[in-house]
């Protein structure tokens, strides 16, 4: 008798674990899997900045830019969405908007497809980052002719477009670095946030070898238009051609970057660049050219970095209307998250005969 009373208490009380058992299973909710790949990070960059222009001193602090980012995973689809605020069009002014909303299927390196807004394939330095490209700013060429504030006109778009690009990098090596990347896209032509306004779309394309480990030699082409221009000759709107190349080559490793780009361009530009002007300026021609080198060094490893660039823009691809800056600085890294940069530049202006000075100090942090 006794053993069966032990029995069933046995029984009993399996029965009761199993039931327990049961319960909390159907109460765990299962988390879906995008969201255990959903990321949230940005950054944000805080400026001085003085120039002894003659006869237009200036010197001020400036909200450089904040952007805040969504990164996921869906399956075989990474995916971004990209917000930006910058104080751009002058203080009291900010600009806040939609950066980058894409998403991209990556299930093979050699064969990618990424469609939404995002960069353009025009450049080594376009895709690069604010804070990384080690910088005040991207090069005076990369600005005004790779869709920042573009010789069109076309507002400041950050090198973006709306598009369907595909890439992938082949020819691996017997230790299975690729030795050769390609890029094809086609874009809307307007910057970012905009539709179509001439139904005629950007094609843009880049090819680069990578022989040995943090070399990369390349060549880019573009050829499109801004639709929607006026013409103050005729008083009507029509499309305005973009016919660009651009030559590249880079060193990147171990905190050593050499860089320096070339870039040609074919087409009439607006009379202001970067502020969505559609009024076309014959004064300036219809060619535009530009290049830039620099080094940035390690002094002190992941700690000092310095500095030195060469940068030209000549709007109408003369050297009477060419602006020059030769720049110095240093950059110094708190940690992996926090930084400091400076520099100095001599900016001379051809048409003006002269010279001046230009400082700018950044804090830029990464969350």
């Amino acid at each position: 008798m006794k053993r069966l009373i032990i029995l069933a208490i046995y029984v009993i009380c399996l029965a009761l674990t199993s039931n327990a058992q049961e319960k909390q299973t159907k109460s765990t909710i299962e988390v879906p899997e995008w969201v255990k790949n959903f990321k949230f990070s940005g950054y944000g960059m805080l400026q001085y900045q003085g120039e002894d222009t003659e006869g237009n001193h200036t010197n001020s602090f400036n909200l450089r830019l904040l952007r805040m980012i969504l990164d996921g995973k869906i399956g075989d689809f990474d995916w971004r969405a990209q917000v930006q605020g910058t104080n751009a069009t002058g203080p009291g002014q900010p600009t806040v908007q939609l950066v980058d909303l894409y998403a991209e299927w990556v299930k093979h390196k050699e064969f990618k497809v990424r469609v939404g807004q995002f960069k353009r394939a025009f450049t080594f330095e376009n895709p690069t980052h604010p804070i990384t490209q080690g910088w005040y700013s991207y090069a005076m060429v990369v600005n005004n002719l790779s869709g920042f504030g573009d010789k069109t006109g076309e507002r400041s778009s950050g090198g973006r477009d709306m598009g369907i690009q595909i890439s992938g990098d082949v020819l691996p090596n017997k230790d299975g670095r690729a030795l050769l990347h390609y890029q094809v896209g086609v874009y809307n032509g307007e910057g970012i946030n905009q539709k179509d306004l001439d139904n005629r779309k950007d094609i843009i394309g880049g090819l680069w070898v990578m022989p040995i480990k943090g070399v990369r030699i390349g060549a880019f082409g573009w050829t499109g238009s801004r639709g929607n221009m006026l013409d103050p000759l005729t008083g009507v709107t029509r499309s305005v051609e973009k016919n660009r190349y651009a030559l590249s080559a880079e060193y990147d490793k171990d905190e050593y970057t050499f860089r320096t780009e070339y870039i040609h361009s074919q087409g009439w530009g607006a009379s202001s660049a970067g502020n969505n002007v559609r009024e076309i300026d014959y004064s300036k021609g219809d060619k535009a050219d530009g290049w830039y080198v620099f080094g940035i060094v390690p002094v002190i490893k992941s700690k000092l970095h310095a500095k030195a660039r060469y940068n030209t823009y000549r709007s109408d691809k003369t050297w009477e209307n060419s602006k020059t800056m030769y720049e110095v600085g240093l950059n110094y890294f708190f940690n992996k998250r926090m930084q400091i940069n400076a520099e100095y530049g001599l900016v001379n202006v051809r048409s003006a005969h002269k010279n001046h000075n230009f400082v700018d100090v950044e804090f830029d942090f990464r969350f």
